[in-house]
């Protein structure tokens, strides 16, 4: 039996391969977007597991502390720990902004934490060089992705602070890297106004008698509110004793203490089905338009190709030639195309996905249903091909 599907190929291989590259960049681009979703969702998860909490307790009514703003005050963990179940529990701020460097300036993800070493949760859970935080002020540890340096100097708003340790993986739900400096250090550059705030609330204190009572001097309580800001976290994390189930140990909180409480099913609820929800919709609509270009490349091609052996196809139906054996030829050659195309793109991902700022995850369950989201488009897209081929009419094949 005459190959009609391999035989064309061959005649016109190069049309075909250079239409296999082009759809494979498509297909590429398509494996690196699924590709970009896991990563994002693989992060969320890696923030959750390198907090080492159980329980996170935060400002009621808030999905804090990273998908909204929470404050919880600092010495609130004290209550928690008197909670039966509650193994350890720890203060720690978050607040994502621009440290700068001697470089430049990077985004990231300062957490304040009390510096006594690892174990504890919110802790960097290991080190790939250098040390924890052991001092009050002034460290800092810092993941790799940031491209900081052991006893390199960042600046967080007023301070500098020294990069003591150096860790990995320790990212933010987005990417941005993580930077750990001591918690008394965080709470001033989240909470405690600078000095042009002081003044300005000072002579707003001095012009309204109603907060400035009689004997009140107006820059004590501006210091005052300014030091009262201090005392607050984001979060409290919990790591409960043997023996106790999180919701056994959560809901005690939640009634007697007045505050929200995660446990982790919650906690990822909360980060991949709300704070990362819209981008996972956007990469959603963009592989749907990548994979209708897909198919429209592929009906173009395939039906080009068998346009232009219209002759061959009456001949074959002079012959005898059933038309379910010249609809399968078709089909075979835009299963081939797909073939040379999905080979194309999964090369393309693989060698440019570690060139993205963040991380991206490549799983080899995302690259089997592209392979069978590919064949199944370019079966679809032959249709229109096989259509045409059958409507040939055998004279044409004398024709002159």
């Amino acid at each position: 039996m005459i190959s009609l599907a391999g035989r064309d190929i061959l005649h016109a291989w190069g049309k075909f391969v250079f239409t296999g590259i082009g759809l494979g960049l498509l297909i590429g681009a398509t494996l690196t977007m699924a590709g970009v979703y896991r990563g994002m969702v693989d992060d969320a998860r890696a923030l959750l597991d390198n907090s080492h909490a159980d329980l996170w307790v935060v400002q009621q009514d808030t999905l804090g502390p990273y998908a909204e703003p929470s404050s919880v005050a600092d010495d609130a963990y004290r209550r928690i720990l008197a909670t039966p179940g509650v193994a350890q529990a720890a203060n720690v701020t978050y607040l994502t902004m621009q440290v700068r460097t001697g470089g430049g300036d990077v985004r990231a993800l300062v957490v304040g934490v009390v510096p006594d070493g690892p174990g504890r949760p919110g802790q960097p859970p290991r080190l790939v060089a250098g040390r924890h935080l052991v001092a009050d002020h002034y460290e800092a540890v810092a993941d790799v992705s940031s491209g900081l340096r052991l006893g390199e100097s960042v600046q967080i708003r007023r301070h500098r602070y020294t990069v003591v340790g150096l860790t990995r993986r320790m990212v933010s739900s987005s990417g941005d890297p993580m930077l750990f400096i001591p918690l008394r250090d965080a709470q001033q550059a989240q909470f405690q106004k600078d000095s042009d705030a002081i003044v300005q609330q000072r002579r707003r204190t001095l012009a309204n008698p109603l907060t400035n009572p009689p004997g009140t001097p107006g820059v004590a309580s501006a210091v005052l509110a300014s030091q009262q800001d201090n005392r607050f976290v984001n979060a409290v994390l919990v790591r409960l004793a043997p023996g106790f189930s999180a919701d056994q140990v959560a809901e005690p909180i939640r009634r007697w203490q007045r505050l929200q409480v995660y446990t982790r099913p919650q906690m990822e609820a909360i980060l991949v089905g709300k704070l990362i929800a819209t981008s996972a919709r956007q990469i959603a609509m963009f592989m749907v338009i990548l994979a209708i270009v897909s198919a429209a490349i592929v009906a173009f091609i395939i039906y080009s190709l068998t346009m232009g052996k219209i002759r061959e196809i009456a001949v074959l139906k002079l012959i005898g030639t059933a038309n379910r054996t010249i609809a399968m030829m078709i089909l075979q050659q835009a299963l081939a195309l797909g073939l040379i195309g999905f080979a194309v793109g999964k090369v393309v991902a693989t060698f440019w996905a570690p060139l993205f700022p963040k991380h991206v995850l490549l799983e080899t369950g995302d690259a089997g249903l592209g392979l069978v989201a590919v064949l199944v488009i370019c079966a679809l897209a032959s249709i229109l091909a096989i259509r045409a081929a059958l409507k040939v009419d055998p004279a044409e094949a004398i024709d002159g």
